[in-house]
C-alpha cells in the first residue's frame, strides 16, 4: 500500500469515527424526540457537527425520517412529519471532515414497540453478516454483494427499501456519482468487482448501506457505514 492510500484510509476511518461521536451526541441529547418535525431534528443535527467539529458542509441532503416516512428511498423527498411518542426514526448524514466524506446512518426507537426494536436490532447484525460475506469474497462484485444483503434481509423478515445497497465514498468532490452509473452502486445491475481502481488510480472505497422495510406496518430502518475498512 502507498504512503497516499494509507493516508486516504486513515482520513475514511477518521471521519467515520468523527460521525460515530456526532450519532453517539445525537442520542445523548435526546435530539430525537416525540413532538420534534423532522426538518427541527436535522437542523440540530447540522448545527451539533458545526459545534463539535466545524463541520459545515455535507456532500449530500441531510435525511431524518419517522414513521411510514422510513419506507421512502434516500431520493425521494417526503413531506415533513412531527415524530410521535411510538415512533421508529433513522438519520442519514454524510458530513465532510477535513475534505473527506462520512457517510453515516442508524435508527433510533421510541417507545416499546417489539417489531420496530426488533428491526433496530436486525440492522447491525445484517450489515455486519455483509461485511463478512464482503471479507470472504476478493473477487465480489455489486451484484452480488446486493443479493447477500437481500437474501439476509428476507431471511430476518425483512425488505430491502432502495434499488441499492451501498455506493463509493472517498475525498470531496468525490468522483462523481452518477445516477445511471451502475458501477458507483452495490446494485443488481453492477456486475464488476469492488475491489478495484478508480479512473485516477485510486483504490475503490465503498459504504454498505443497509435499508430494511416492514412494508405491511409500514415502517423501516437504516444502518450504514463504511464496507470497504
Amino acid at each position: 500500500m502507498t504512503d497516499h492510500e494509507r493516508t486516504r484510509a486513515v482520513r475514511l476511518l477518521e471521519a467515520q469515527a468523527k460521525a460515530e461521536r456526532l450519532f453517539a451526541e445525537i442520542e445523548a441529547r435526546g435530539l430525537v424526540a416525540p413532538g420534534k418535525g423532522e426538518r427541527a431534528v436535522s437542523d440540530e443535527v447540522r448545527d451539533l457537527a458545526n459545534e463539535m467539529f466545524g463541520t459545515t458542509r455535507h456532500w449530500h441532503k441531510r435525511i431524518v425520517r419517522s414513521g411510514p416516512n422510513t419506507l421512502k428511498p434516500y431520493r425521494e423527498n417526503p413531506p415533513d412529519r412531527v415524530i410521535g411518542a411510538d415512533d421508529i426514526v433513522f438519520a442519514d448524514f454524510g458530513p465532510i471532515f477535513e475534505e473527506y466524506e462520512a457517510d453515516f446512518g442508524r435508527t433510533f426507537v421510541l417507545g416499546d414497540d417489539p417489531v420496530k426494536r426488533r428491526l433496530r436490532d436486525d440492522l447491525p447484525q445484517i450489515f455486519a453478516a455483509g461485511k463478512r460475506f464482503f471479507a470472504d469474497a476478493p473477487d465480489i462484485t455489486g451484484k452480488q454483494l446486493y443479493a447477500e444483503v437481500e437474501r439476509l434481509a428476507a431471511d430476518a423478515g425483512w425488505e430491502l427499501g432502495g434499488w441499492h445497497a451501498g455506493h463509493l465514498v472517498g475525498e470531496f468532490p468525490h468522483e462523481s456519482i452518477d445516477g445511471a452509473d451502475t458501477e458507483s452502486y452495490v446494485a443488481p445491475a453492477n456486475g464488476t468487482p469492488l475491489r478495484r481502481t478508480d479512473k485516477a488510480g485510486c483504490v475503490c472505497h465503498w459504504i454498505l448501506e443497509i435499508h430494511l422495510i416492514d412494508r405491511e406496518r409500514e415502517f423501516g430502518g437504516f444502518h450504514e457505514e463504511l464496507l470497504t475498512l
